[in-house]
């Protein structure tokens, strides 16, 4: 991790999530029926990071991350939501997956970025740029919460290509054993 944007991405990515996500109540809970369908939207996300977070944990080969697909995955999943109609009846089955995959992606992402060195670094950097960015947002009408996840999902795609692209630079430049 050479390269200074590849170091601080992971760190615009949890900033992100966090601003994005009293936007991303609102959206889920218009898209919930019932408080108990909400509560079970969120258990199956506790329970597919949990089972990202396990997964990542146990990588063989802590050199291979497929961080940009992570970002990738996100980032699709943030701008599906942005694309979903409240009208339809398999609307509770595609959040729920949407949940799922979510919560995969961040526990994967999570435990990831616990491993990095600058992970403490941006612990701190995340609370105080994250109540910087909610005082901005504080002075900024809602439109739309789909409109922000929108726009975070896109945001999480150019990381992801971002990502790549750093990568393939760094493999062009020093070759692997």
């Amino acid at each position: 991790m050479n390269h200074k944007s590849t170091r601080y991405l992971p760190l615009i990515v949890t900033v992100g999530q966090v601003v994005i996500f009293p936007y991303y109540i609102i959206w889920l809970k218009e898209v919930s029926l019932t408080f108990t369908l909400f509560a079970w939207f969120f258990a199956a996300f506790s329970f597919a990071a949990a089972w990202g977070y396990r997964i990542a944990q146990s990588r063989k080969k802590k050199d291979r991350s497929y961080i940009a697909i992570i970002y990738a995955g996100m980032g699709i999943v943030y701008v599906s939501i942005g694309g979903i109609k409240y009208s339809s009846d398999i609307l509770p089955y595609v959040v729920l997956l949407l949940q799922v995959i979510l919560g995969l992606l961040q526990g994967y992402f999570r435990a990831w970025h616990a491993e990095q060195d600058t992970y403490h670094l941006h612990t701190v950097h995340h609370y105080l740029i994250v109540g910087c960015a909610m005082i901005g947002f504080s002075f900024v009408k809602i439109i739309s919460p789909v409109v922000f996840i929108t726009t975070f999902g896109i945001l999480m795609c150019m990381c992801a290509v971002w990502t790549l692209v750093i990568h393939e630079k760094e493999e062009v430049v020093i070759p692997r054993k």
